[in-house]
């Protein structure tokens, strides 16, 4: 999985120089999808649906704001709650995104029947269910080493 993982990364990062794409990485381009999909959102929002670091996203959305990508907006009725939401300049990387997706997908699924991809991403979704479960609990604090 790891393999597959930094092979497909660097396809993407591909995909994004080939199509002129060089407002953003592939990492950040998670960032935008979700924010594409639901428009505003808190950074602990962001992390959940990127799977991202909070303190990862911070340095990420910084970087971000100041490519004009992303705008941070304080929330009128939370002062200590920001929401994060995308410029112009960021809607008009969609289309090009959505296609450079369908490239992926038809590189990850090259010679794979419907029927294949569905019971693929099926058993993906199972595995990944099984990690965002309450029974599963990440030690804190490297309590596992204190064992």
């Amino acid at each position: 999985m790891t393999r597959i993982n930094k092979l497909s990364g660097r396809a993407w990062e591909r995909l994004l120089k080939e199509c002129g794409v060089d407002a953003f990485n592939g990492a950040q381009g998670r960032i935008l999808y979700v924010l594409w999909e639901h428009e505003k959102l808190t950074i602990t929002d962001i992390a959940r649906f990127t799977s991202l670091a909070k303190t990862t996203l911070t340095s990420m959305l910084d970087r971000m704001e100041t490519a004009g990508l992303v705008e941070r907006v304080p929330d009128t009725q939370n002062r200590r709650q920001i929401f994060v939401l995308l410029t112009e300049k960021a809607r008009g990387y969609r289309e090009k995104y959505d296609k450079l997706s369908d490239d992926m997908n038809d590189i990850f699924y090259k010679g794979f029947s419907d029927e294949e991809v569905a019971g693929f991403e099926s058993q993906l979704r199972r595995i990944l269910a099984n990690f965002e479960s309450d029974d599963f609990a990440i030690p804190k604090n490297n309590e596992s080493e204190e064992r």
